[in-house]
C-alpha cells in the first residue's frame, strides 16, 4: 500500500483528483461488468422460456396424452339412492342392469360381559386386577379382495404392561390392524369391527368362517372376547361378514366389497332392490372439450410469449446501468431504464425460431396409420389465419364437439399415437420430442438454476468476465497507487521546497 498524503502542501484536492482520473480509468471495468449483467439477464431470459417450454409440456403429459382424458363418461342411472356407476378405464360406451339383493357388511364381535379386570382404560395395564401380564397379541383380518390375512400380514404386538394401557392398545390397533376396536366406559364392554366387508369361507382353515381371528389371552380372559367371531356369532356375540350379492345382466354374482369393479366400470351398491337399476354411459363431451381447449390455450399462450420475445428490439442506447450510475436515479427511473435496457436478448434466437417451426410442422403434418381421424382439421383444430400469430391454434367448436361423440378414442389415437417414424407418432407425442430438444439445447446454452457455470455455454462466458473484472481491478489498484505515488511526490517535493523558502526568508530577515 502506497503512502498517501493529501493536498495539504499544495492545496490541492487530491482526492477528488484521483478519483476523476480513476473514473476514466474505469470505462472498460464499466464495460465489462456492463456485458456481463447483460449476459445474466440472457441466461435468465433462455431460462424463463425453459421452464415455458416444460410447463406446456406437462400440460400435455396431463392432459391430451392421457388416456383418461378421452374416457371421461356421463353415466345416466335410473335409481341413483341404490346404485352409483363411474367409469374407471372402460374405452368403450356401456349399459346395463343391476339388481341388488344383500349388501356386503362387515364382521363384528362384543366382550361376553363387562371387563371387570380394568376399570380405567386410562391406567397402565399393570395396575388392573389381575394384573395384565407381558405377552404378543395377534389379529388377523379380512382383506378388500375377500381373502384372510397371512400370519405374516396379520397386526402383531407385546404388551408391556408397565407403560400400555387399554386405550394405547386400542390407537395401535385401529391405527396397524385389518379392525377397529372401541371400549364402551358405560358398558365396560369392547367392540371389534373388521375394516373391509365380506363373506370369507374357505373350508381348507380351521377359522373357515371367521373374518375376525384373535389370539392372546389379553383378548379372551381380560376382554373377554371369543377366538373369533365366527364363534361370536354363534353366541350371540358377533356377526358373519357378509358378501354383496346382486344380479348383473342377468348373472348373479357376489363380491366382497359394496364397490367393485367390472370392465372398467365401478359400480357401488347402496341398498337393497326390488327391482333391476338400468344404467348408460356416453361420452362426456364437455370434459374431453374442455381438455383439449386447456391445451390449446396454454400452446397458444407459449407461441405468443416465445414470439414476443424472439421479436423483441434490442435497445442499444440502453446499457445496463453501473452502480455509480444508480446512485444518481431514482427506483422508478432505474426500473424504467432496465426494463429497456433488457430487451432483445433472444432476438431471432435460433434455438426459439427452431421449435416455433418444429411445433407448426408436428401440427401441419397428417397422423399416418389411424384408424379414425388423421389430421387436427378433421376434429376442427387449426391454426389462425392470421401468419402473424405465429401459428396459433383456433377451435371450431361445434366441429370438435361432434368429433368426441362420435368417437373420442380416435381423437387420442390422434394425439398419442405410437409409431417409428416421425409421421406415424400422434400430434402429441411429436410435440413433446419437439420441446424436449428445445429445453435440452437450452439447458445446454444457458442451464439450470442448480447448475455450474462451467457446465454451459454461457456459465463459461460468465465466468471469463468474471476473470477479467477480477484482473482489471488489480490493475486499476495499481493505477490508483501510481497516481497516489506521483501526487504524495509532489506533495514532498513540495512541502520541502516550503521549507527551505521559509528557512531562507528567516535567514535573510536575521
Amino acid at each position: 500500500m502506497v503512502l498517501r498524503i493529501g493536498g495539504l502542501a499544495s492545496g490541492m484536492d487530491i482526492d477528488s483528483l484521483v478519483e476523476q482520473l480513476m473514473t476514466a480509468e474505469r470505462v472498460p471495468l464499466d464495460k465489462l461488468e456492463q456485458k456481463k449483467t447483460y449476459t445474466e439477464w440472457q441466461r435468465d431470459d433462455y431460462r424463463e422460456m425453459n421452464s415455458l417450454l416444460l410447463d406446456l409440456d406437462t400440460s400435455i403429459f396431463n392432459g391430451i396424452s392421457k388416456q383418461s382424458s378421452y374416457i371421461k363418461k356421463t353415466v345416466t342411472v335410473s335409481d341413483a339412492d341404490a346404485l352409483s356407476v363411474k367409469n374407471v378405464t372402460s374405452t368403450i360406451d356401456f349399459s346395463g342392469s343391476m339388481q341388488i339383493t344383500n349388501l356386503a357388511k362387515s364382521a363384528t364381535m362384543q366382550s361376553s360381559d363387562k371387563i371387570t379386570a380394568i376399570t380405567d382404560s386410562s391406567k397402565k395395564l399393570s395396575e388392573a386386577s389381575p394384573a395384565v401380564t407381558a405377552q404378543t397379541i395377534t389379529i388377523k383380518a379380512i382383506k378388500k379382495d375377500g381373502t384372510m390375512q397371512s400370519n405374516d400380514e396379520a397386526f402383531s404386538y407385546t404388551i408391556d404392561p408397565a407403560t400400555d394401557t387399554l386405550d394405547s392398545i386400542i390407537a395401535k390397533i385401529n391405527k396397524e390392524s385389518g379392525v377397529t376396536a372401541f371400549y364402551d366406559a358405560t358398558s365396560q364392554k369392547i367392540s371389534i369391527t373388521a375394516k373391509n366387508t365380506g363373506d370369507y369361507n374357505d373350508s381348507s382353515t380351521t377359522d373357515n368362517e371367521s373374518e375376525i381371528v384373535l389370539s392372546g389371552d389379553f383378548f379372551t380372559s381380560t376382554l373377554k372376547l371369543d377366538a373369533n367371531n365366527a364363534t361370536a356369532q354363534t353366541n350371540n356375540r358377533g356377526t358373519l361378514g357378509e358378501n354383496a350379492k346382486f344380479t348383473y345382466n342377468g348373472l348373479e354374482t357376489t363380491r366382497p366389497s359394496n364397490t367393485f369393479t367390472i370392465n372398467g366400470v365401478e359400480f357401488t351398491a347402496k341398498k337393497v332392490t326390488t327391482d333391476a337399476v338400468t344404467f348408460s354411459s356416453t361420452p362426456d363431451v364437455d370434459g374431453i372439450l374442455d381438455t383439449i381447449t386447456q391445451f390449446v390455450d396454454k400452446y397458444n399462450t407459449a407461441i405468443e410469449k416465445i414470439r414476443s420475445k424472439i421479436s423483441e428490439t434490442k435497445n442499444r442506447d440502453y446499457a445496463p446501468l453501473t452502480d455509480a450510475q444508480k446512485e444518481d436515479m431514482e427506483d422508478d427511473e432505474i426500473e424504467k431504464w432496465e426494463k429497456l435496457a433488457k430487451s432483445g436478448t433472444l432476438k431471432n434466437d435460433s434455438i426459439l425460431n427452431s421449435v416455433l417451426t418444429k411445433m407448426r410442422s408436428n401440427f401441419s403434418t397428417a397422423v399416418s396409420g389411424t384408424s379414425g381421424f388423421s389430421q387436427l382439421s378433421q376434429i376442427g383444430i387449426t391454426t389462425t389465419s392470421n401468419y402473424l400469430d405465429g401459428g396459433k391454434l383456433t377451435i371450431d367448436e361445434d366441429k370438435l364437439r361432434a368429433a368426441i361423440s362420435e368417437d373420442p378414442n380416435a381423437i387420442y389415437e390422434l394425439f398419442q399415437k405410437d409409431g417409428d417414424t416421425t409421421s406415424e407418432q400422434g400430434i402429441a407425442r411429436r410435440l413433446r420430442d419437439s420441446l424436449k430438444t428445445a429445453m435440452t439445447d437450452i439447458t445446454a446454452k444457458a442451464g439450470k438454476t442448480s447448475s455450474v457455470n462451467n457446465t454451459f455455454s454461457l456459465g463459461k462466458i460468465l465466468n471469463n468476465y468474471s476473470d477479467k473484472i477480477s484482473s482489471y481491478e488489480d490493475k486499476l489498484e495499481m493505477i490508483e497507487d501510481r497516481y497516489w505515488a506521483r501526487f504524495t511526490a509532489m506533495e514532498t517535493a513540495i512541502n520541502k521546497a516550503n521549507s527551505q523558502s521559509t528557512y531562507l526568508t528567516n535567514m535573510m530577515s536575521s
